[in-house]
This record gives C-alpha cells, sequence and structure tokens, in this order.
C-alpha cells in the first residue's frame, strides 16, 4: 500500500482498523478471502453523499410533483403531495430519518408520476437536475458533494480484488445515473428500491408498481443477496435503516455526521446505529475528526 492510499483520511483508529482489515483479507493467512467473496456494499445518501436538509432524490421528485399539482391541483388534496404543500412537519420529520413507511408513499408517488416512461426519458430528466440543480446550503450541484474518502475507499477496495456496490433504500434507477460518472461503479452494481418494467412491442417501460420489497432494513441484506448470491464483506452505512445490513458484514463502518463547519452534525434517524456500534465493536468514522477533506 502506497502513501496515497486513503489520502483524505487523517491517520486514527478508523483509517487504520480499515487498512488493517482489507490487509488481512486479502495476504495469506487465517483471515484470506477468496476474491469471489469479497464484497463491499454502501448505502448512499449520507454515506456517499450529503443527505441534509433531505436526500437529493427527494429534491429531483418534488421539483417534479410541484409542476403536477400546477398543472392538476386536485392532487393537493392526496399523499404524499397533501404533506409536501401543508409542509406537515411528521411528514418532513419522517424522511429526515428515512421512516420506511414515508419513504414507501413517496416511493409510491414515484413510480406513478414516471410510469409509462423509458429508462432513457427517465435518464435525461435526472441529468438535466444534475447540472442545474444546486444544494440550498452549501451552494454547488449535488454531484459535487460526494464525500472524497469514500471514494478513496471505494479506489483502495477496488485495488484490492473488492466488488463493490451502493445499496440504498432510494430509487435504483435514479442512482443508477450518477454510478460510473460520480463513484466509477457500474449500474449494474447499483442495488435499490426499483419500479417494475415492461417490455411490450420493443419498448422498455416503467409499470405503476415496485419491484419487490423497499431496500431499507432487513431489505438491505435481502436485496444484496438477491442480487450478488452472497452477503457483503465489508459494508458501510450511516443511519438505523443500514443497521442490518451493518450486521451481515464481516467488516461493518457507520459514518457519524459532527461536522457543523463543513457539511452538518445530526444524530437524527442514527440513533439506534451508534449505539449498536458500540455493542458490537463497529468502525465509527467522525466525519469532523476523522477526514480531512470531506468533498
Amino acid at each position: 500500500m502506497t502513501e496515497k492510499v486513503l489520502a483524505s483520511w487523517r491517520d486514527g483508529s478508523a483509517r487504520q482498523a480499515i487498512v488493517d482489515f482489507v490487509h488481512a483479507a486479502t495476504a495469506p493467512g487465517a483471515a484470506f478471502v477468496d476474491v469471489a467473496d469479497r464484497i463491499a456494499t454502501f448505502d448512499n445518501d449520507g454515506t456517499l453523499w450529503v443527505e441534509q436538509p433531505l436526500p437529493p432524490q427527494f429534491d429531483f421528485v418534488f421539483r417534479t410533483w410541484a409542476q403536477e399539482v400546477k398543472a392538476d391541483p386536485a392532487l393537493a388534496a392526496q399523499q404524499p403531495y397533501k404533506a409536501l404543500i401543508e409542509k406537515d412537519p411528521e411528514f418532513f420529520k419522517g424522511l429526515a430519518a428515512q421512516d420506511p413507511k414515508v419513504v414507501e408513499t413517496l416511493l409510491e408517488g414515484f413510480t406513478r408520476s414516471w410510469a409509462g416512461t423509458t429508462p432513457e426519458e427517465f435518464d435525461a430528466q435526472v441529468r438535466e437536475w444534475m447540472t442545474t440543480v444546486k444544494h440550498p446550503k452549501l451552494g454547488v450541484p449535488y454531484v459535487e458533494l460526494v464525500y472524497r474518502p469514500m471514494l478513496e475507499l471505494f479506489d483502495l477496495l477496488h485495488t484490492n480484488g473488492f466488488r463493490v456496490f451502493v445499496c440504498s433504500g432510494g430509487g435504483r434507477d435514479f442512482m443508477r445515473v450518477l454510478a460510473e460518472q460520480t463513484w466509477g461503479i457500474p449500474k449494474e452494481n447499483v442495488i435499490g428500491t426499483a419500479a417494475a418494467y415492461t417490455y411490450a412491442d420493443g419498448k422498455l417501460v416503467r409499470s405503476h408498481e415496485l419491484l419487490g420489497s423497499l431496500d431499507l432494513g432487513a431489505g438491505k441484506p435481502e436485496h444484496i443477496f438477491a442480487h450478488t448470491g452472497r452477503l457483503p464483506l465489508f459494508a458501510g452505512g450511516n443511519a438505523d435503516v443500514d443497521i442490518e445490513m451493518l450486521q451481515s458484514a464481516r467488516f461493518a463502518l457507520l459514518v457519524n455526521h459532527d461536522d457543523e463547519q463543513r457539511e452538518f452534525s445530526y444524530t437524527t434517524g442514527a440513533e439506534a446505529s451508534l449505539a449498536k456500534a458500540k455493542e458490537l465493536g463497529w468502525t465509527v468514522v467522525s466525519m469532523k475528526n476523522d477526514w480531512g477533506t470531506v468533498f
């Protein structure tokens, strides 16, 4: 390993734990792991990029829904449009904590809004959002708010024969638009909540239905196994909805948002995961203390 490995990480227990684990898993010895089993999975929102004041995908979705309500005011009486228009505090609290019930309501609305569209049409909308919309606090496009230390971790894992997957409760197809350009991983390595598709008359289009269950909580290791045939060796997350995925891995990394100056400081939606990390000895990353550079 060269001095450039994890260059944005400060020397400390978190960085050392990562380096030690990767070395042990790839060097001859009792902890060696075959290349086929070197699976690493990471949550997205709050783990790979900023998730405050709301996960970026919801910024994209809410802008679309605002236009839909403008075109059809009757939608304002339906959820989730009603909660958005009324700025329902409980709804947004549940959204910030990634409450599965709130997320499910949003994703059902998401599938309705884009039902009948082709992958190319949806991708074009996401790319336009990527290039035109800026984060309300940090003032740059969301794609510039990916955590550099996590990309360096991806590089370290790739160099050592790991296959890296992103596993998020967010929309799979939304994340796939970002995957190759932003994370350097292929689209097929993105696991997430997804709409079902239908193919007819030479055309692939979205349906009104979700494909399987939400990719949150226990759904994460379930989706990972369905996608890869394996459970992760290495997993990274930042919230309570990541607990089951982290428990399923041999090495668990939990990002703690404690840097108000460079990003945000909060524990909402992460209280149980922080407690579980202490109980099970997971590696907790202090954004403030362990990362010399954030973005």
